[in-house]
């Protein structure tokens, strides 16, 4: 039943955000266009519910051609692809605003297990049968493996924790990890990978390397 309910409280307040926030929207575009050459949004396929890929939407944090910049999939400290608004909206999340457009869309929830990629940790067709009940929900901007560790998190701890979400989600399960990552975001908190985060082992696959914004 909360399900339901979660949707439709999904889109009330994505659509209140949206108003509330739509003068920070047109902050940050202008300083992103300011500071340095490309679009304002970045956009990235994702794995959401049911294993159907999808665009995530974010502020672009990054450099134009960062692919090509030969970091791997680990953006950390120092990072030199990401430019100095770019520093500011990872520090801050705002960057990861945009998403209020993909929860209207229906791709999304304010709560839930972070989308991974297509490719990383590792392809859809390699999650094991537990692991693949963190598609059972909507991803979140947010969700309970954010606020146990966030990106200090290996992968198959992160998945373990989505798939608890899974069977616990619940109202005050969702305001709970709300508050916690406004105090996670406030703090600035588990924001940087330190070390890889795909610890491979005899069932693990190897992530492939490629570039991303944030994983």
């Amino acid at each position: 039943m909360y399900r339901f309910v979660k949707r439709f409280l999904d889109v009330v307040a994505a659509v209140a955000a949206l108003l509330l926030c739509s003068p920070l929207f047109l902050l940050t575009a202008l300083l992103i266009k300011l500071d340095s050459k490309g679009p304002v949004l970045f956009m990235q396929d994702r794995i959401g519910r049911g294993g159907k890929v999808y665009k995530i939407y974010k502020f672009r944090s990054m450099c134009v051609g960062a692919e090509q910049q030969g970091s791997g999939v680990y953006s950390g400290k120092g990072d030199a692809r990401v430019t100095k608004v770019g520093r500011i909206l990872r520090a801050t999340s705002i960057d990861e605003l945009p998403q209020l457009f993909n929860i209207l869309k229906g791709e999304m929830s304010f709560v839930g297990p972070r989308p991974p990629l297509t490719y990383h940790p590792w392809a859809y067709s390699e999650y094991s049968p537990e692991q693949l009940r963190m598609f059972e929900v909507r991803p979140g901007i947010t969700g309970w493996a954010q606020v146990n560790g966030r990106k200090d998190v290996e992968w198959n701890r992160r998945i373990e924790l989505n798939v608890w979400y899974v069977d616990h989600m619940s109202l005050w399960l969702d305001i709970k990890i709300a508050f916690l990552t406004v105090y996670k975001v406030l703090k600035n908190a588990d924001n940087e990978n330190v070390a890889a985060t795909v610890q491979p082992t005899a069932e693990t696959p190897q992530p492939q390397e490629k570039e991303t914004e944030s994983v």
